[in-house]
């Protein structure tokens, strides 16, 4: 049975406050009925209420009684079951009590979250995902905060109970705690029931479970009259030698107004203090404070301790208890000469994307020269084809990121990745060089890799190219933006942008421009022994379009392990690279990242083409004119002069003996080098 109760609790003995509990047993349906057709209080992730998304109640197991609910998927990204539980109000104060009983099959995972308003996806709270081994782990948008274990097989109690006025949410199995922790969303409105296990959390993409005995209950907060506290630390996964804001939220936790108080952080034996003034903080107001002096971390595990001090001038509040609030700073080492590329997903259509481009900035701002991000756009003008495709052979939907190439995962939950990776020995180091002619907009890389141990050439060598501050004047350009007017929350400003947002407001950042020889990369140039100590060299020839700016591009050599993962990679800007010098080796790959159309100069159609390639040239020149085809891997495979003084050439070329593939064609003479792509399908 289900049953929302209002009642009194006695709290001292001259007030009372009103608490409000919910139950499900699900007792009172009919066995084989849809929940969210059968009951007033529960529907689906879209409202669609008896279908595919709604869950059905069955008596094969429960906890109690006869009767739960279960849910299954094999499917990697899970569903298409989706069950809702939006809760009678939404909740950022008191103590709110959520459990369940839960039973998840051998070898298989469950999940669910808690989200912080009443209408799905605007603001996430609390995922929780129990995989196959018997792991829990608890997290809010890929900040990890307990990890634990719960019985398989066998029913267990789930419990959180969350203090929101003073932000400590404690996570329980079976009554014993598993920990507590502050969570930056301090509200709670929606319970979101979903099978999946996904890999990129260490599931095997194979969910089963029966949830039974559904409950929360909330006690609202007793207040004093003038009280602050410290609700929030923005956790710091800090780099030993980096610098980092400390970002602290203070609440009024009584019922007067709060205009000034002082925050003080301690962190290795040192004290830095602020005062706030000029307030008119109310009741339950938080306000949010960014520290001038920032923190830098020092090797091993300490603390920060963020206090409020000083209320309204006053000294001491009146709860000294939730004046403060520690979290612990453990800084990692990276790894000798490791860099981490995170490549993103994206497009201009996509209206979810707009939170790629955010965190994509913020962790270039965050690693610095630990991180490079490559923005893989799809489906607009910014498309390399070729990158393109070598991408969304890695993901299932936008926007998605991948980190060295490794699990799918959403571009907001890429700092564990990332952390992983940057403490991963690679197995060498990546210079890069370059010479470039501004006249004819050639650009010529070298990739120098210094190996730091045994390898084969079962590693590959491939060299990216990315530019800034991409801006465009078409619609294609104009971002589709669903955080417009805020209701889906703030997401760096996007949310006070338009929807879409005009391309004339529109500038990109970390966009790929083109990918050289493959996606995959080329061994071509590296022996089949490596040893420690060796460097090998590899050649790259790009043919900037006049549209690009050799200003906000760089260039990023790649080291690729035999997984197909990155295992280094390293980024210069253009006249950077020319300054550490280019250096001759195999050219692996000749470029010009176009759009397969034709131009004045050199024409190459059909394109992509089958059996026969069309070539025209425009007034050779009488000295030299010479033309190469080169395969994906930068080898000359045809090389041959044309014998004319002026005027137009044209000529066929016989593909019927091409292997499948990208192929490009070089006409040189004494002027101009150009170069086209061309695909063999």
């Amino acid at each position: 049975m289900k049953k929302s109760i209002l009642f009194l609790m006695s709290v001292v003995a001259t007030s009372t406050i009103f608490a409000q509990s919910f139950s499900d047993d699900f007792e009172s349906y009919s066995v084989g009925s849809y929940l969210g057709s059968s009951s007033p209080d529960w529907t689906t992730w879209s409202g669609t209420e008896g279908g595919a998304e709604d869950v059905t109640i069955t008596n094969n197991n429960a906890s109690s009684g006869n009767q739960s609910i279960y849910f299954s998927s094999t499917a990697a990204n899970g569903g298409p079951a989706d069950v809702v539980l939006p809760f009678d109000q939404v909740y950022n104060s008191g103590n709110f009590s959520f459990e369940a009983n839960f039973f998840v099959e051998a070898g298989k995972g469950a999940y669910f979250n808690l989200q912080g308003t009443l209408v799905v996806a605007q603001v996430w709270a609390l995922d929780c995902y129990m995989l196959q081994d018997g792991t829990l782990k608890l997290s809010n948008q890929g900040t990890p905060y307990i990890n634990a274990n719960y019985p398989s097989a066998q029913w267990f109690n789930l419990r959180v109970e969350m203090d929101l006025t003073s932000n400590v949410w404690e996570l329980f199995i079976d009554n014993v705690s598993q920990g507590s922790f502050s969570n930056p969303t301090g509200q709670i409105g929606i319970l979101d029931l979903y099978p999946v296990n996904p890999t990129g959390q260490g599931g095997n993409g194979i969910s089963g479970f029966y949830v039974d005995d559904i409950s929360y209950t909330h006690i609202p907060a007793n207040l004093p009259n003038l009280n602050g506290g410290v609700s929030f630390i923005t956790q710091i996964n800090g780099i030993a030698g980096l610098s980092y804001d400390v970002a602290a939220t203070a609440r009024n936790l009584g019922s007067t107004t709060i205009n000034s108080f002082d925050l003080t952080y301690n962190y290795n034996g040192a004290d830095v203090t602020e005062n706030i003034t000029g307030l008119n903080l109310m009741s339950l107001d938080t306000y949010e404070h960014t520290f001038t002096s920032q923190l830098t971390p020092v090797l091993g595990n300490n603390d920060l301790t963020v206090t409020i001090s000083n209320v309204n001038g006053s000294g001491t509040d009146d709860d000294a208890s939730d004046d403060s609030k520690v979290i612990s700073i453990d800084p990692i080492v990276p790894a000798a000469g490791k860099v981490v590329v995170g490549e993103e997903a994206t497009g201009t259509w996509c209206q979810w994307c707009p939170r790629g481009a955010v965190y994509m900035d913020l962790f270039q701002e965050t690693y610095a020269d630990y991180w490079i991000g490559i923005a893989v756009h799809n489906g607009d003008p910014m498309t390399d084809i070729e990158y393109d495709a070598g991408m969304g052979a890695l993901i299932g939907g936008y926007p998605s990121a991948v980190v060295d190439r490794g699990p799918d995962v959403d571009p907001s939950a890429m700092n564990a990745d990332f952390l992983e990776r940057l403490q991963t020995t690679p197995a060498g180091t990546v210079i890069n060089g370059a010479t470039w002619d501004p006249a004819t907009r050639i650009l010529e890389v070298s990739v120098n890799t210094t190996f730091s141990q045994n390898a084969t050439n079962n590693y590959k060598v491939a060299c990216a190219l990315t530019e800034d501050d991409v801006t465009g004047t078409s619609s294609g350009y104009s971002q589709s933006n669903a955080y417009a007017g805020g209701g889906n929350g703030v997401m760096g400003g996007y949310e006070v942008l338009p929807n879409p947002v005009p391309a004339a407001q529109m500038e990109y950042d970390h966009v790929a421009r083109s990918i050289s020889p493959s996606f995959g990369g080329s061994s071509a140039s590296l022996p089949a022994t490596i040893n420690p100590g060796e460097s090998h060299i590899s050649n790259f020839t790009f043919t900037l379009p006049a549209d690009w700016d050799e200003n906000n591009m760089h260039i990023i050599g790649l080291l690729i392990d035999p997984s197909g993962r990155i295992d280094n990679a390293n980024s210069n800007s253009i006249s950077e690279a020319v300054a550490n010098g280019f250096e001759a080796g195999p050219n692996l790959g000749l470029a010009e990242s176009f759009d397969y159309n034709v131009d004045d100069k050199l024409k190459v159609y059909p394109n992509p083409a089958s059996d026969v390639l069309n070539v025209a040239i425009v007034s050779p020149d009488a000295e030299l004119n010479v033309i190469g085809i080169y395969n994906h891997a930068g080898q000359i495979i045809r090389e041959f002069d044309l014998n004319v003084s002026n005027g137009a050439w044209s000529f066929e070329i016989d593909l019927t003996q091409y292997a499948k593939g990208m192929y490009s064609i070089q006409y040189k003479n004494t002027k101009n080098t150009t170069i086209k792509k061309f695909v063999v399908q």
